[in-house]
């Protein structure tokens, strides 16, 4: 599969959404930019960046299902891998990896877009295999 053929969905739940936003695809190399739109079109790859509640499950679900194969999900931040500082509310998964397969995880409060960047560029590896 060509790279130009992989596109992006993301998810953002929370501040880490913010921070996901800032990153767009060019001609191929990852730029950092205000992109005005978070969701593409035929996606492959689940960004879900922030808290993930229980009332989202079937929306992250349906998102997931969606995805064209191959599909690979990056986990960006610290609320999307453990739950973050809100771990321990009834309503927090404490990791999207409880709701759906996790192929990447990006650590941080938040992460830097640049770190993003560098887990698409891995998560676009992964899906043209």
């Amino acid at each position: 599969m060509a790279t130009s053929t992989i596109s992006i969905l993301q998810a953002g739940l929370a501040c880490c959404g913010v921070e996901a936003s800032s990153v767009d695809l060019v001609d191929g190399a990852w730029n950092l930019v205000q992109s005005t739109s978070s969701i593409f079109a035929a996606e492959h790859i689940l960004v879900i960046a922030g808290t993930l509640t229980q009332a989202l499950i079937p929306t992250v679900r349906s998102a997931y299902d969606a995805l064209l194969e191959p599909k690979v999900v990056v986990a960006f931040g610290a609320c999307a891998i453990t739950g973050g500082p809100y771990w321990d509310s009834y309503s927090v998964i404490p990791g999207a990896d409880q709701v759906v397969p996790v192929d990447i995880h990006v650590p941080g409060c938040p992460p830097s877009p640049q770190e993003l960047a560098v887990a698409l560029q891995q998560a676009i590896e992964m899906a043209s295999k």
